[in-house]
């Protein structure tokens, strides 16, 4: 562990997964340094809009899964409503952290309100209206790391945030108008990705004390997909004579119990990185294929994110303890 609390940034792609490619240099660098591997998710609900899985799937990398299902439950009495399970802040699920969410989607911004982040607009970080292009990405990059306190490359001994959350992708808004995850969006994350390595150099106080998460997801899933990016091994890889003890795999369990509900294909990609405190596996790129074969992490239930990161900020028990 780092000699004092780190302080972290997540940038969450939604729905860039399928546009990363071999230009997307920084993105690359970050695995090859860092240790890589899957979030499983459940599987999406029959006739879920986009907004609906968008939330959802944050709900589920944040652990607050049960109380997005009561959110959009249907309650048809004062005494189911009464019932229905009150919202749990990050901060007292995990030991005063502060964090903050950065989203332009509306629906995200409310839901995160409820589980008590600190909701803003990329474009209220940055007085500038237009697309996400719009926003110098350098300047973009200082100010989220002013808000975890790193400023001029030192780091502040009080922050505003412990965490902050960036959303890209899938559903944002600019102007008003509601924009899809594309091969654009994917452009400015690597170079955002870029900025902040640079920033972060080992040898630096940002470098030692920043824990930097990349997690890159699928968004909506296609049928074609289920196959080619499954994260089940082959039954024909199973070569060892033991094959029919082969057990069951980790991610797809709950303490003792199996899990009901796990999709095996199209998981979040993720990379985790911070000098001298995290472990570097053989993944040499942010690949799905990279990941299956080299990733140190392999796959964990998404709902467990949340719990890592807390820990290396000092804000939670040992994760898997």
């Amino acid at each position: 562990m780092a000699d004092k609390p780190s302080r972290a940034l997540v940038l969450y792609g939604d729905g860039l997964a399928r546009f990363i490619d071999p230009l997307h240099t920084h993105l690359h660098s970050l695995a090859s340094k860092a240790a890589c591997g899957f979030l499983s998710l459940p599987n999406s609900p029959p006739s879920e809009s986009e907004d609906e899985r968008l939330v959802r799937e944050f709900a589920v990398l944040v652990d607050a899964h049960p109380a997005y299902v009561s959110e959009i439950g249907k309650h048809t009495t004062e005494l189911e409503c009464q019932k229905k399970p009150q919202f749990q802040t990050v901060s007292d699920r995990f030991m005063g952290m502060k964090a903050a969410l950065i989203t332009n989607n509306s629906r995200l911004k409310s839901f995160g309100g409820k589980l008590g982040f600190t909701t803003l607009q990329l474009n209220e970080l940055i007085k500038t209206s237009g697309s996400l292009a719009a926003l110098p990405v350098d300047v973009l990059a200082s100010e989220l790391l002013k808000l975890l306190g790193f400023q001029g490359g030192k780091m502040e001994d009080a922050s505003q945030f412990d965490l902050v959350f960036v959303h890209i992708g899938a559903g944002e808004k600019m102007n008003g108008v509601k924009e899809e995850a594309n091969a654009h969006d994917m452009e400015y994350a690597n170079s955002l990705v870029g900025v902040i390595l640079q920033t972060a150099q080992p040898g630096t106080e940002v470098g030692s004390h920043l824990h930097l998460s990349v997690v890159m997801s699928y968004g909506c899933v296609l049928e074609a997909d289920s196959s080619k990016l499954s994260v089940l091994i082959p039954k024909d890889e199973k070569k060892s004579d033991l094959s029919v003890l082969f057990p069951r795999q980790s991610y797809t369990m709950q303490g003792e119990s199996p899990r009901d509900d796990v999709r095996h294909h199209c998981p979040m990609l993720i990379s985790q990185w911070q000098h001298a405190v995290t472990r570097k596996d053989m993944a040499e790129t942010f690949s799905f294929k990279d990941f299956k074969e080299h990733g140190g992490n392999l796959v964990i239930p998404a709902d467990r994110f949340l719990h890592e990161v807390a820990f290396k900020l000092w804000k939670a028990p040992k994760y898997g303890a």
